[in-house]
């Protein structure tokens, strides 16, 4: 399992070319990373979020695919805890065939149980922003939070219903639709129209499409394993991030279960993927945020635009009180930390140890926004160290206060730094 830790991007696709073998012969996968001949699995969320893949140079971006679908012996699984819109993910195949993206009508399976975002929930989250006003959250606007709505008020269409009975979908959807039109007057949908394209959807997709707990449950009886990727880190978890600056599913590791039918048992290695920074995306509090020059020098330096929706991302230091409560929930076993080049340059580098609330320190990280906006942030400062990472193959050559910086992570986090990425490739990693 891996698990993204903070609120944003954090590069977590580099790592996976680096897991033993062993661990890659036979695996199945949906989310969206890229590795040997894994099956990668996708659990939950939706296309708002967003991941860069660089391989020999080309640049790969994936919202709804699996990374591993790059890789010629990984299966890519998208699990029932997904939504999918469907327009979305076909031009995103079409957009990475364009880039070298190849054989994949091979590798790739679709859960039957995955819900379907419409153009219409897009519609939707955009007209629930607008009305929100000044209380936005700064959503996506891709539909999640609607579609995840209509599961849970069980009015839902998934993939199984399109592939089914046509005009028993179609009574469907146009109920759906009309619900949609009395809330939102300014909602139009040709209901014609989008009939016949998902007609025509349906057989496109029909070839990828099973029903995928007894399937994974079959490859694990066959000695394969599973490699499950998070998409949105786990501060954007419906339960546990900071509310209501979240998104609309579970993307801690309780959606490894819910999401692909698989019960926690079979869980056996978690990996916490955090940037050497923090980023977040969108609004909320942020405890460790930079609004400084140094802010705007990670923001540059690593390049740090939401793949989804382009927006620069906001910068801050590493908060490790917010990477232990996020170890609390997932109970990784071991870190990937990226992005540590991005550092190099800084002559001090602060790190968040800690956080007081009215003046007194606290050993928790708080579940109300209001009193984390709140929070003063304990800082420990250490020495940068001012030459180049990149390059870098071994712990050895990392420069001393480089070594110092991941030193400090693993003993606050009682959790030990397997990987360390210093630049974009996937070459571009230190394993331990």
């Amino acid at each position: 399992m891996l698990a993204k830790n903070v609120q944003g991007n954090l590069c977590e696709l580099n790592v996976l070319k680096h897991f033993r073998p062993s661990m890659l012969e036979q695996t199945v996968y949906r989310l969206l990373l890229p590795v040997f001949r894994i099956r990668n699995i996708n659990r939950y969320g939706g296309s708002n979020a967003g991941h860069t893949v660089v391989v020999d140079g080309a640049e790969f971006h994936f919202h709804l695919l699996p990374s591993g679908v790059i890789n010629p012996r990984c299966t890519s699984l998208i699990g029932n805890g997904v939504v999918i819109h469907l327009p979305g993910l076909f031009e995103e195949l079409e957009s990475n065939e364009a880039k070298g993206l190849e054989n994949w009508q091979e590798r790739l399976v679709i859960s039957d149980r995955a819900h379907m975002v419409f153009d219409f929930h897009q519609q939707v989250d955009g007209l629930q922003e607008l009305e929100k006003g000044a209380q936005s959250i700064g959503t996506t606007k891709k539909g999640i939070g609607p579609t995840y709505s209509c599961k849970a008020a069980r009015i839902g269409l998934r993939i199984g219903d399109l592939l089914g009975d046509f005009d028993v979908f179609s009574l469907k959807f146009r109920t759906l639709v009309s619900s949609y039109e009395k809330m939102f007057p300014a909602l139009q949908v040709d209901v014609k129209a989008e009939l016949e394209r998902y007609k025509e959807y349906a057989e496109r997709i029909r070839p990828l499409v099973k029903e995928t707990v007894q399937y994974l449950h079959q490859a694990l009886c066959e000695g394969k394993k599973v490699l499950v990727e998070g998409a949105n880190a786990a501060m954007l978890d419906i339960d546990f991030g900071t509310y209501p600056y979240v998104t609309s599913s579970n993307c801690s590791i309780g959606g490894v279960c819910t999401g692909l039918g698989l019960p926690p048992t079979y869980i056996a290695e978690v990996v916490g993927v955090v940037k050497a920074y923090t980023t977040r995306v969108g609004d909320g509090p942020f405890p460790t945020e930079l609004t400084d020059a140094v802010g705007d020098l990670l923001q540059k330096r690593g390049h740090e635009f939401g793949v989804t929706t382009n927006r620069k991302r906001r910068c801050g230091w590493l908060d490790l009180t917010l990477l232990k409560f996020t170890a609390i929930v997932n109970g990784y076993t071991s870190l990937c930390l990226t992005k540590l080049d991005i550092l190099d340059t800084l002559p001090k580098i602060q790190v968040g140890v800690g956080y007081r609330l009215n003046g007194k320190e606290i050993d928790y990280f708080p579940s109300n926004t209001s009193d984390l906006a709140k929070v003063e942030v304990i800082y420990e400062t250490l020495d940068g160290w001012q030459s180049t990472t990149e390059g870098v193959r071994s712990l050895e050559k990392l420069p001393p206060n480089a070594r110092k910086y991941i030193q400090l992570i693993e003993e606050h986090l009682s959790v030990p730094v397997k990987w360390i990425g210093v630049g974009a490739g996937r070459e571009s990693v230190i394993t331990l």
